[in-house]
């Protein structure tokens, strides 16, 4: 039945990896199954017959399918059924996205759309490289034009070695998680975390990477060679040589003139009439053409760029190769939020804005791998006005998904452990003004805004850009590049980092792959850059973390108690805790390796439950003090609950530090006072006092009225009787 049945086997990274191809999806243009271990990913390349009209860019999809049967779930939401995708699918299908992107013909408009449906995941064998790989065969057999293939690989940093698709276990304790996509002479993609990783240690990840490659693009060519169908003709979207040469003559000049200057908008409103009069000349003479006619006057302005750069050594703004443009930093610049911070790099602006939580606004994920939960969170928001536009807000796309990855990415490593500050974390950076790395002034802005907040990050974050011009063997890179360098160049090489080391980096490219000494020299380059930015703007602007948290953002205490009692502080039904959080007026988080976590907006009686649950969990000794609620009154006394079924009684004699006629006089039932556990007796019952808790705790010098008749309950005698008889029915 399947004549057209393949199989084919090789070896990954020390586990199998198999290709089928033939059986599955036969109306695709291309497809393949690919197994790597236990995990199993379906790759279908399809293209449209014919090109989509009225369009200046090459129409290509990409989705990763997280099919949560793959891991043995159902899907969490009402409709049980996968929604949406993750953000974590988004930035996969971002990353297989960027490497093949450039190997199609640019002048393609034909729609091409690449499903890679992860259908079962062996947690030490990535779907993700599976997907891409399977990606590279699916295009390389079918008709669809391209220029491939590539292979994708991760690479880990484990007890100082380098470890090609490192599996659960040692992703966990890596140093640094890379992927590196290649095409057999070159770097294609590199997507990058890592634990403030120096230049060279990430330099030579990146070449263990790529040499990784070329086993696997060595397999594809296999492959294609057995298998690989002719690819189909198009019509070309380029225009004529004779149209290029003549529009480029007319509009050179203006063009030039417009566009050497450092402001966006100057710039945008110089060349709104060269493109009037090029239409008004040209559009008789090429009938039916005004999208070839916009792609003249794309590459006239790109060539003007790229003479400039490589001839001239001049760029756009005037600026040298390795200047910035013009930095600024503020810090607080919200009142009551619970820190801000604004960065500004030329005419591109981000405001990022810190909120702290508690740990149950952990963000949960519903995916296939084995994180479950976050507590650290980035969003990132590009609205239309940021670019001089106007259109309706449809919430994120996958542009921002995917900056706000980036930067998130790189806050991580320094962002302090839940043990040391318990509170979920949720940044959002809004993006004021854009004119070229926004990702990277959020990178910044995230900075400003946590230090304002109080949170005790390792160090100083920054990111840069860094550009890069090719023509031939001849090349050159740039720093901090602006719009119209990302527009017309070959490449935006984001690197995040402190000033020990590298701990985000992503790489978007316009060409086939980058050199080696390509990719080091940006390294270098970002390097000095992101020490410039943290010195002399981020550190002028706050120079130490707030030492205390906003008075608007909820306080937060933690302690640990045995897992053996966490039934007791969480009670039948939740009782307890429940208790606990309604009279503290707090919020209670109770882990299962018994971790407490505390929070609210009045640190007092966030102290009291955190003294409550050490009661519950400690049984009171004598000298030890509480916060106590009172919860009965007698004639002799009060009776204090210390903790849930936890009481006590206040003799009236230790109620105050002079003498008290009528126990209202100083307490009533709901209060919460100090008590010092005088004594603990024989059948468990609590002596307490406020007068010795007054007196140890808070100064308070006692008055002499205790009379001998007025004794604490113990010399009571058979008065007591009655009322003991009923706090032991309590």
């Amino acid at each position: 039945m399947f004549e057209n049945f393949k199989v084919y086997e090789t070896e990954f990274a020390g586990r199998p990896l198999v290709v089928e191809t033939g059986k599955m999806a036969q109306l695709a243009n291309g497809e393949c199954l690919v197994r790597y271990g236990d995990t199993v990913v379906h790759v279908a390349a399809t293209a449209s017959a014919k090109p989509r009209d009225g369009i200046d860019f090459f129409p290509l999809s990409v989705d990763f399918e997280e099919k949560l049967y793959s891991v043995g779930k159902i899907p969490g939401s009402f409709l049980k059924r996968e929604g949406r995708p993750t953000d974590k699918a988004i930035l996969v299908c971002r990353m297989i996205d960027r490497p093949i992107r450039p190997l199609f013909p640019k002048d393609m408009r034909n729609d091409v759309s690449i499903v890679c449906t992860v259908m079962s995941v062996d947690q030490d064998c990535s779907p993700e490289i599976a997907a891409m790989v399977g990606t590279s065969i699916a295009l390389s057999i079918s008709d669809i034009p391209w220029n491939g293939p590539i292979s994708g690989v991760s690479v880990g940093l484990v007890e100082g070695k380098f470890v090609i698709n490192p599996n659960a276990e040692q992703r966990k304790v890596s140093e640094m998680a890379v992927t590196v996509a290649s095409t057999d002479e070159r770097i294609a993609m590199i997507e990058a975390g890592a634990n403030e990783v120096s230049d060279e240690d990430m330099y030579d990840g990146i070449m263990a990477g790529h040499e990784a490659n070329q086993k696997i693009i060595e397999f594809i060519k296999g492959i294609q060679a057995e298998i690989g169908r002719e690819k189909f003709s198009y019509p070309s979207n380029e225009p004529e040589p004779e149209m290029l040469e003549a529009i480029k003559s007319f509009a050179e000049d203006d063009i030039r003139a417009a566009m050497d200057t450092d402001d966006k908008n100057v710039r945008d409103e110089r060349l709104k009439p060269i493109y009037e009069k090029v239409h008004e000349k040209f559009d008789e003479i090429y009938p039916d053409q005004e999208a070839k006619i916009e792609e003249c006057m794309y590459l006239t302005q790109k060539y003007v760029v790229r003479r400039w750069l490589l001839d001239d050594r001049k760029r756009v703004d005037g600026r040298g190769m390795d200047e910035m443009r013009p930095l600024a930093a503020e810090a607080g610049l919200l009142p009551r939020v619970h820190g801000s911070g604004m960065f500004t790099r030329g005419q591109t602006q981000v405001l990022t804005v810190a909120t702290l939580g508690s740990l149950r606004d952990n963000q949960l994920l519903d995916g296939i791998d084995e994180e479950e939960s976050k507590r650290y969170i980035h969003h990132y928001n590009f609205p239309s006005y940021s670019v001089g536009e106007t259109r309706p807000s449809r919430g994120p796309g996958r542009r921002e998904v995917g900056h706000g990855a980036l930067a998130e990415r790189a806050l991580v490593p320094v962002v302090p452990g839940v043990d040391e500050f318990p509170y979920t974390i949720r940044l959002v950076s809004e993006v004021l003004s854009s004119n070229g790395s926004t990702s990277q002034a959020s990178i910044c802005g995230s900075t400003l805004a946590l230090m304002d907040a109080g949170v005790p990050i390792k160090a100083p974050v920054a990111g840069i850009s860094c550009g890069l011009i090719t023509e031939g063997d001849r090349w050159m890179t740039m720093v901090d590049i602006q719009g119209v360098e990302d527009f017309f160049g070959d490449m935006d090489f984001k690197v995040g980092g402190t000033k020990k080391g590298i701990t985000a980096i992503q790489m978007d490219l316009k060409i086939k792959g980058l050199l080696p000494e390509m990719v080091k020299e940006a390294l270098e380059k970002t390097h000095k850059a992101r020490n410039y930015i943290i010195d002399e703007i981020i550190l002028k602007a706050i120079p130490e973390v707030r030492p205390e948290l906003s008075k608007y953002a909820p306080k937060m205490l933690s302690t640990q108690i045995p897992v053996d009692k966490i039934r007791e502080v969480i009670g039948t039904g939740g009782k307890v805790i429940q208790k606990i959080c309604a009279e503290c007026e707090i919020t209670m988080d109770v882990e299962e390796d018994g971790h407490v976590y505390i929070s609210g907006l009045d640190l007092e009686k966030c102290q009291r439950a955190l003294d409550i649950v050490d009661t519950i969990v400690n049984d009171p000794e004598p000298g030890s003090y509480y916060n106590g609620k009172v919860t009965r009154l007698m004639d002799f006394g009060a009776f204090v609950e210390i903790a849930p079924g936890k009481e006590g009684l206040v003799h009236i004699s230790r109620l105050d530090i002079k003498r008290t006629e009528k126990v209202t006089d100083v307490v009533n039932v709901g209060d919460v006072v100090k008590v010092k556990v005088l004594e603990i007796d024989d059948k468990g019952r609590l002596n307490l006092s406020r007068r010795d808790a007054l007196i140890d705790l808070d100064g308070a010098v006692p008055e002499n009225t205790i009379s001998e008749d007025r004794g604490p309950r113990r010399d009571h005698g058979d008065r007591d009787r009655r009322p003991r008889r009923d706090y032991d029915r309590r």
